[in-house]
């Protein structure tokens, strides 16, 4: 039984209307400003942007129909900047670690900063000695990056980096022996 307050049936309120134009609207700002990284907290971003834009709106006495496309996305632009300094000023970390992450380190050596430093020198002295493409992916693959990474990063191809970085690698190998340092 209908109500006086009801639309009328097959008839859809315009605020409705108006409510999902801004929805989609935002998902699509959000998909154009979100990093890959950053996607599986889309639906959280577009559920901030949302609040945003209601709340000010609220405060300003207008309509959610008169709410300017560029207003939507400059919302889903800072939704996912606030995200994005939010990660990076707290990082997320596991709350215990498992039995199996687990892992004893032993005490360290009284030397063993002593021998640190020494090897970070050599190892900054044989990257110095080295042509600078193989400096460049040698120093990011020890930075941590994979080869297709580096690749992107430097814009060479594939190929061309896995070779860079192999040779590099070798190169730097041979040196740190001829200094002494072999582990």
């Amino acid at each position: 039984m209908a109500t006086r307050n009801d639309p009328p049936a097959g008839h859809r309120d315009s605020s409705q209307d108006g409510q999902d134009r801004v929805r989609r609207s935002v998902v699509q700002a959000l998909r154009r400003h979100c990093p890959p990284w950053l996607r599986h907290h889309a639906e959280d971003l577009a559920q901030a942007a949302l609040l945003r834009t209601l709340e000010s709106l609220a405060r300003s006495g207008e309509g959610i129909e008169g709410v300017p496309a560029s207003y939507l996305q400059k919302a889903a632009y800072c939704a996912v900047i606030d995200e994005i300094r939010r990660l990076r000023a707290r990082p997320e970390s596991p709350l215990e670690e498992s039995v199996s992450e687990r892992v004893v380190h032993p005490a360290p050596r009284p030397d063993a900063e002593h021998e640190a430093r020494e090897a970070g020198r050599a190892i900054r002295d044989c990257l110095a000695g080295m042509v600078p493409p193989r400096r460049r992916a040698v120093t990011l693959m020890l930075q941590g990056h994979s080869v297709p990474q580096t690749a992107g990063l430097l814009g060479w191809t594939l190929k061309k980096t896995e070779n860079l970085v192999y040779r590099g690698l070798a190169d730097l190998r041979v040196c740190l022996r001829a200094k002494g340092i072999d582990r």
